[in-house]
This record gives structure tokens, sequence and C-alpha cells, in this order.
């Protein structure tokens, strides 16, 4: 009984190591029970340590900083050179009064700033001045005849008419009027007869005496 349950334990035996070998040989590599490698399936025997992938490392190239320009700015160069001083503006002066003209009889006439008339009643003479300048004249005149002459003294227009009436005289013309006086003016009149006051001028003069005196302008008459 012994010996029938140790051969078929030995039978046994013989049947799993030939199972676990694949079913190769006796002869063959794995004869005599030699075992396989877990996973090998009988196949190409694989080797377990797989030779790693060399891992390239890419290093970037650090950037190179552009170099700031120094905050600090040089300070613009002085000049050394003084700047000339300026002139001072000359202080104008108040204009000087005219001297008056040596050829006109009539000081306060000379003296005036604007236009004025001079007359003098003994020469017949009449002029007319601009800034104690004579502009016009002398020219020939006729004062007013004895018992109405003509005032003498310092006077100023009082009014201008291109044509007026005498009413005292039957509406007598006297173009050219410039009274220097109540009823007395410079007009056109005869130079051969005299006035009743008034002085006579001829028609180029009178007209030049009208245009020439405004309202205001000295007229001096002196004897």
């Amino acid at each position: 009984m012994k010996r029938l349950l140790a051969g078929a334990a030995a039978l046994a035996t013989a049947f799993v190591l030939a199972a676990c070998s694949g079913g190769g040989s006796a002869g063959g590599a794995n004869a005599g029970g030699g075992a396989v490698a877990a996973g090998t399936g009988g196949g190409t025997p694989t080797t377990s340590s797989a030779t790693p992938t060399p891992t390239t490392t890419v290093t970037a190239p650090t950037p190179t900083a552009t170099p700031t320009p120094s905050s600090s700015t040089k300070p613009a160069p002085t000049s050394t050179s003084a700047k000339p001083k300026p002139k001072p503006t000359p202080t104008s002066k108040p204009a000087p009064k005219p001297a008056p003209d040596p050829g006109v009889p009539c000081a306060a006439a000379a003296a005036a700033s604007g236009t004025a008339a001079c007359v003098d009643l003994s020469a017949h003479k009449a002029w007319l001045l601009d800034g104690g300048k004579v502009v016009y004249g002398p020219v020939p005149m006729l004062p007013g005849r004895k018992g109405n002459e003509t005032p003498a003294g310092t006077f100023h227009v009082l009014s201008k008419e291109k044509m007026h009436l005498s009413k005292e005289f039957d509406n007598a013309e006297m173009p050219n009027s410039v009274f220097f006086y109540p009823g007395d003016a410079f007009h056109t009149g005869s130079l051969s007869v005299y006035s009743h006051g008034c002085i006579h001028l001829s028609a180029g003069a009178s007209l030049k005496f009208f245009n020439t005196l405004h309202l205001g302008d000295i007229v001096q008459v002196v004897p």
C-alpha cells in the first residue's frame, strides 16, 4: 500500500513539473525542473533593466539688460559773458514854446501854440501864424475909418460866416467873414476905401483867413 501511494505521489510530481516547463523536452534548457522567470511566457527573454532616455535640458539664454541712461543730466553750460546793459531811454523833454517871429509885431499871436492872426493898423498889414511861425503874409489890408476905428488889443475868433449880410448897412455883403470883435471881422472888402471898423482884405486873402482860422484862435491887433 505504501508503495502504491509513493508511486502515485511520484507520478503526480512528474505531471506538475511537465506542466510548468511549458511542455519542453527533457533535454532543453529548463530540463530537470528549472523554473522560467515569471512573465516570459517561453518567449525571447527581455532585459529587465531599461536604459533611461536621456533628458535634454534646454537652458534659455539670459536676456542681456539694456543699459539705462543715467538719470543725472548734465546742467546746461552757463554763459560767462555778461549781457550788455540796455541803454537808458532818453526822457522826452517838453517842447519849448515857439519864439516870437521877429518880423511880426504881435507878441501874443507869435506865442500862440496854434493858428493866430496879427494886424498892424499903422502899417496896413496882416499875417497868419501857426505855432509862432508866419505861414501867410504880410498881405495888405484897410482898417476902420476915423470915428469907426478898428479896436486894438488881443481878441479871439468869435464866429465865422461864409457870406454875412450887414443889416446895419442895407444887407451889404461881407464874404468870408471871421468875427473877432462884436461887429468887426476880417472879410472881403475894398483896399482903397476904409471900413466902419472891419478889416478889409482882398478876395484871395479873406478866403485864406477864413479857411485857416478856427473858433477861439488869437487875433492880435496892434496900433
